[in-house]
C-alpha cells in the first residue's frame, strides 16, 4: 500500500457576496481516516471541496491553506494536486464502455497491457469481473457507483473527496456503497473528506466531524464512538 500523508485545511473562510458561509475551518485528516463536514444546503460544503480540487467558482471569496503530501497545494494547478472526488452523480461517460470509462482514470504513459491488467484488477475488486465491454446504461445504481469509485482510484489520488455520493441511493444500497467506498479509502491509506447533511453518513465514517452553523460558524463534534467498529463488522 502506498504511504500517504495527512490532508490539512488551515484557517479556511468561504464567503459569497460578502456573506460568510464558512468561517475559520481548520481540519487535519489522517491517512486512512474519513472526516466529515456537515451542514445544510447552501452552507458551502461542496464549494469547500471544489476549492480543494482547484475548480471553485470565482464568485466565491476563499482564504486559507491546503496541505497534502507534505506540501502546500493551495495555488497548485488542479491536475497536479492528485485529489480525487466523487459526486452525487457517477458521471460515467455514456458513449464509452465500462472498461473505457475505467481507462480514462489511468495516468498517461501506462502501456496497453498494463492498462488492461489494471482495468481487470479494478473490475475484480468491484466484483464486476468481465464487465469491460458493458454499456454503462445497463448497470444498476450500485454497479455504477462502484465503477465511479474504481475510476477515481485508478488515477492514483493522494486524497479522496466525497461530495454527498450516497444521497441519490435508496437506504439499503446507500449502506452497502457507503461501506464499499469507506473501506477502499481506508485500505489504501487515503485521507478522505466527506460532506453531507446526513448524520448516518458521518457516524458510518467514524472520523472527526465538523458542523457548519449560522453565520459560517464551525463546531467540532465527537463522532459516534461505536461507528468505526460497527462499520468494520458490517453493521453499516
Amino acid at each position: 500500500m502506498t504511504q500517504h500523508e495527512t490532508l490539512r485545511l488551515r484557517d479556511v473562510t468561504v464567503a459569497l457576496d460578502g456573506q460568510p458561509l464558512i468561517a475559520g475551518l481548520s481540519l487535519a485528516v489522517a491517512p486512512g481516516e474519513v472526516a466529515t463536514v456537515m451542514g445544510p444546503s447552501g452552507s458551502g460544503k461542496s464549494t469547500l471541496l471544489s476549492w480543494i480540487c482547484g475548480s471553485v467558482d470565482p464568485a466565491f471569496a476563499i482564504e486559507g491553506h491546503i496541505e497534502l503530501d507534505g506540501r502546500d497545494i493551495t495555488r497548485t494547478v488542479p491536475e497536479a494536486r492528485r485529489v480525487g472526488i466523487l459526486f452525487q452523480d457517477d458521471l460515467l461517460f455514456p458513449h464509452l464502455s465500462v472498461g473505457e470509462n475505467l481507462a480514462f482514470g489511468i495516468p498517461r504513459g501506462v502501456g496497453r497491457e498494463e492498462r488492461r491488467k489494471r482495468i481487470a484488477d479494478a473490475l475484480c475488486e468491484a466484483e464486476l469481473t468481465g464487465f469491460e465491454d458493458r454499456d454503462p446504461a445497463t448497470l444498476s445504481g450500485g454497479q455504477r457507483a462502484r465503477i465511479a469509485l474504481m475510476r477515481t482510484l485508478l488515477a492514483e489520488p493522494k486524497a479522496l473527496l466525497l461530495d454527498e455520493p450516497f444521497s441519490k441511493l435508496d437506504a439499503a444500497l446507500r449502506s452497502r456503497i457507503r461501506r464499499f467506498i469507506f473501506d477502499h479509502a481506508i485500505e489504501r491509506g487515503l485521507p478522505a473528506l466527506l460532506v453531507t447533511h446526513d448524520p448516518d453518513d458521518a457516524a458510518a465514517a467514524g472520523g472527526p466531524v465538523l458542523e457548519i452553523g449560522a453565520g459560517g460558524a464551525v463546531e467540532a463534534t465527537a463522532a459516534d464512538a461505536g461507528a468505526s467498529a460497527a462499520r468494520k463488522t458490517g453493521a453499516f
